[in-house]
């Protein structure tokens, strides 16, 4: 039987959500069955996701692009697509700007699909939006990785259908770090008794971390035996250094930078905190709850399908100050509680594990194909998108 061939494409290979995600999908699927690469539109550097891929040696193109506008982008990718003639183009994050002219050439031999990361109204600038606009409505399939962001795309664009597929991690990885959390701890610097909060995300501005530095200024940090613990970078670092210096927390406080060893930190933390003002369906906050973490987070996008306040952790409205402050304080002083939310949180990220993300896509790509493998017999003649009966029975 003919291997369905399957290419993804990126913007780069960065430690994010949505890059993850991607790499976990391509590993993840059967090989008896598919037969996978992936193309970063941007350069190698040095990640650690590249590293998975150059161990896993599938076929991977770099295309160079600059920073900037780069029309030779154009040109690249159009010839990987010609030489790999895969029957499904999977795209993600801000990529279609570059591949969408391709995919709509080769649209009659592929099916196109687009995963939605985001809330749409945050996914692209609003200057690019026509870009997404036009793929939706010649060929190109959108997935959404939570029922909030499906519900934004028919906000912004009037899809009324959507798949939706959680994002998801291989949740074993992080319920055995390779490390235990009192050896964690005296590496770094940390008593066992220490109450240490984590954060785990890119200093952006989506991610609100002033907020999260004013809460723990206003709560738990009173108590010396607090600490905030931020795992990422990102454009706003030396800004946020200063505002926690201005805050008085400089020894409470602690910039970890970009970290491969997740599971390991994520092992030896007591509270996990995300403080975003828009999420699409944040990975981090799964790897939290499979660490067997209790959250505490604001309801932003999918954040609320991921775990319910009370049970997992605590959710709060997006920007609520004084309510972020006193969860994180109500957490630090009740060991009990923090234990009751963290098995909780254990059992609900088994619903996340990579397997049902990997079985869900490798569903889709088939009922793609043989939509494919229809459309080329001429049995629907210029369709080539699934029709709305279609999309309606994958979702039930």
């Amino acid at each position: 039987m003919k291997k369905i061939r399957v290419m993804h494409i990126l913007p780069s290979f960065l430690p994010g959500g949505a890059e993850r995600m991607a790499v976990h999908i391509v590993r993840g699927l059967n090989e008896q069955r598919f037969e996978v690469a992936i193309t970063s539109v941007g350069q190698r550097i040095g990640s650690d996701l590249e590293r998975l891929l150059d161990e896993s040696r599938m076929r991977v193109w770099y295309l160079g692009k600059k920073l900037g506008f780069d029309c030779r982008t154009y040109y690249r990718l159009h010839r990987v697509l010609r030489d790999y003639r895969p029957d499904i183009i999977h795209t993600h994050l801000q990529v279609l700007r570059y591949a969408l002219p391709s995919m709509l050439w080769f649209k009659r031999n592929s099916m196109l699909l687009h995963t939605v990361n985001n809330v749409a109204e945050r996914e692209v600038e609003p200057s690019a939006r026509w870009i997404q606009r036009y793929a939706f409505r010649h060929g190109v399939l959108p997935v959404a990785v939570a029922k909030e962001v499906a519900a934004s795309l028919e906000r912004l664009y009037g899809i009324q259908s959507c798949q939706v597929i959680f994002n998801c991690i291989p949740t074993k990885v992080y319920g055995r770090p390779q490390i235990s959390r009192p050896e964690w701890r005296a590496k770094e610097g940390f008593a066992e008794d220490d109450v240490l909060f984590a954060c785990v995300a890119r200093f952006a501005p989506q991610k609100n971390h002033a907020l999260l530095l004013r809460a723990f200024a206003q709560g738990p940090a009173s108590d010396r035996k607090a600490h905030l613990l931020l795992v990422g970078d990102g454009s706003l670092r030396a800004q946020l250094q200063e505002q926690a210096k201005n805050l008085d927390l400089a020894g409470q406080v602690h910039f970890l930078g970009v970290r491969t060893d997740i599971p390991d930190v994520l092992g030896a933390m007591d509270v996990f905190v995300l403080t975003s003002d828009w999420e699409g369906n944040p990975l981090s906050v799964v790897e939290a709850m499979a660490s067997g973490l209790p959250i505490v987070s604001t309801a932003a996008g999918g954040v609320p399908e991921l775990m319910e306040n009370g049970k997992e952790g605590f959710l709060l409205q997006v920007g609520d100050l004084r309510g972020l402050a006193d969860c994180m304080s109500a957490l630090l002083k009740s060991p009990e509680t923090r234990r009751s939310f963290a098995n909780a949180a254990a059992r609900r990220a088994r619903d996340f594990d990579v397997s049902v993300m990997i079985g869900a896509y490798e569903e889709l790509y088939e009922n793609l194909y043989r939509h494919l493998q229809i459309q080329q017999k001429g049995m629907i003649g210029e369709s080539v998108l699934p029709t709305e009966e279609w999309l309606m029975g994958q979702q039930r």
